[in-house]
């Protein structure tokens, strides 16, 4: 009985491996199946997370358009109402009887002093421009003259250029000296 019980016993360890081995294929299959599915939920949640953030920064640039209007409107608004005083003076000026030219004078002077004022504290700035080297930066040359100046220098302001907050917002007209011929 012993040789049957032996091939028994592998006849039963062969059964055995076949149905191991028919049922890898289905474990195999269920663990790859639930690692599809982990990977379509990962990859679903990340989708889902660019969208939110594509949203948000859509939000975000909308929030800043709309903020920097808001601010320039602040900045144009306070710059108009610190210039209706000159405003007024001008009104004043305008609908007074003028019967002396010195007085128009002096308040035209007045007004023009207020006005250069209120630009100045708006960040407006002068460039300098009489006997400077002409700066291209700066300086519109419209000619250049014969002078006793030194060469290349601004010798004639026909306007003057101005900077807000260092930056030109008007180059200044000028007429520069050329080089003297030996």
């Amino acid at each position: 009985e012993a040789p049957e019980t032996a091939e028994a016993s592998e006849s039963d360890a062969a059964e055995a491996d076949a149905a191991a081995e028919a049922e890898a294929p289905d474990e195999d299959a269920a663990a790859l199946k639930a690692q599809v599915e982990s990977l379509k939920a990962a990859l679903e949640e990340k989708d889902n997370r660019v969208k939110r953030l594509q949203a948000d920064f859509e939000n975000f640039r909308r929030r800043t358009s709309k903020e920097r209007e808001e601010l320039a409107n602040v900045v144009t608004q306070d710059l108009l109402k610190s210039m209706l005083p000159i405003l007024d003076n001008f009104d004043r000026a305008m609908a007074a009887e003028q019967k002396d030219n010195e007085s128009v004078q002096k308040g035209v002077e007045m007004i023009y002093t207020q006005l250069h004022e209120t630009l100045k504290n708006a960040g407006l700035e002068l460039i300098d421009t009489a006997g400077q080297k002409f700066d291209p930066n700066k300086h519109q040359a419209i000619s250049t003259v014969d002078s006793d100046a030194e060469p290349n220098t601004v010798v004639t302001v026909l306007q003057k250029g101005y900077l807000l907050n260092e930056r030109v917002i008007r180059p200044a007209m000028v007429m520069v000296a050329k080089a003297k011929n030996a």
